[in-house]
């Protein structure tokens, strides 16, 4: 049986969708089930836009292509970084599986020099306004930088002029290039995106049950727990990938520690908030982190500078 996955064409979209068509095909196998999963690479606005990303939905940038090729018939599976993905559910698919979480923490690479040793004044780039508020939080005599591209793009800005970039670990840790890192932030130094590290796995709720259900065997409870709760908290916030806000839910046995972060744009000022309860309560606690901080006045934070 043929399975069509649709993927972005970067290396690291290639990569990691390959990583999650091995594992269906294994899960299927498991099942008695003979599955040949092929790679169908769809083309995003976010892929062919030359410019800054930041303030656009991550949802018209990166997704909806691929939603529209999986609704069209084009494909049959699709494979997305979950923090690209909106936090409402798409009405006509379903998120069939949020695999086991990679490494969720920055990574910074430079010339061998950590975040201390930088001289003052270097330039440091990233395209993330949280990472931009956080580097400027532990450092606020950096320079830092808007950046984009793929990770060679990024790397190689390091011999174009920047001192440092910040990528997430868990990209690197994909295309096998974490020895580049010359520093992974601990979540208490700069605490990652909601849902940073996790991949999400849709396809269209009536598909064939005798492929799907290989498909929702990639499932890992806990990092579905934890990822929910981070979007739940981003989804009381109404804030995208554009605002500096910063969740790491983890789960052990049976209970749920939320830390989140909202900090201006300068890094001066920052709230942080940690709830914890039931791991099966996910959504009510990442609402309810999420209003908190509002009513400690996180909107101003996120809308100044």
């Amino acid at each position: 049986m043929k399975l069509r996955l649709g993927t972005r064409a970067s290396k690291l979209a290639r990569t990691q969708s390959g990583m999650v068509a091995d594992a269906i095909a294994q899960a299927a196998a498991a099942r008695g089930v003979d599955l040949d999963v092929e790679m169908v690479h769809i083309r995003t606005e976010g892929d062919v836009s030359q410019g800054s990303l930041v303030g656009l939905s991550q949802t018209g940038v990166f997704v909806n292509a691929l939603r529209d090729a999986l609704l069209n018939g084009v494909c049959d599976v699709l494979v997305h970084s979950l923090k690209d993905l909106p936090v409402a559910l798409h009405p006509d698919i379903e998120l069939a599986a949020v695999p086991e979480r990679e490494d969720v923490r920055d990574a910074l690479c430079t010339r061998g020099v950590s975040l201390a040793d930088l001289p003052s004044g270097a330039r440091v780039g990233t395209g993330s306004p949280r990472r931009a508020a956080q580097l400027l939080a532990l450092r606020p005599d950096l320079k830092v930088e808007g950046l984009r591209g793929n990770i060679d793009t990024r790397l190689g800005k390091l011999h174009e002029g920047l001192d440092g970039v910040v990528l997430a670990a868990a990209g690197l840790r994909r295309v096998d290039r974490i020895e580049e890192a010359t520093e992974l932030f601990e979540p208490a130094q700069m605490l990652p995106a909601p849902g940073q590290g996790a991949l999400a796995v849709e396809i269209l709720p009536d598909a064939d049950p005798m492929w799907a259900d290989a498909v929702r065997d990639l499932e890992h409870a806990d990092t579905r727990r934890a990822v929910t709760a981070e979007r739940a908290l981003l989804g009381v916030l109404d804030a995208g990938c554009a605002a500096p806000v910063g969740a790491l839910a983890t789960v052990e046995g049976d209970r749920l520690t939320l830390k989140a972060r909202v900090i201006n744009g300068a890094g001066t000022l920052a709230l942080n908030e940690t709830t914890n309860g039931p791991a099966q309560e996910a959504a009510s606690l990442g609402r309810s982190t999420g209003f908190t901080l509002l009513g400690r006045g996180a909107g101003r934070l996120m809308g100044g500078s």
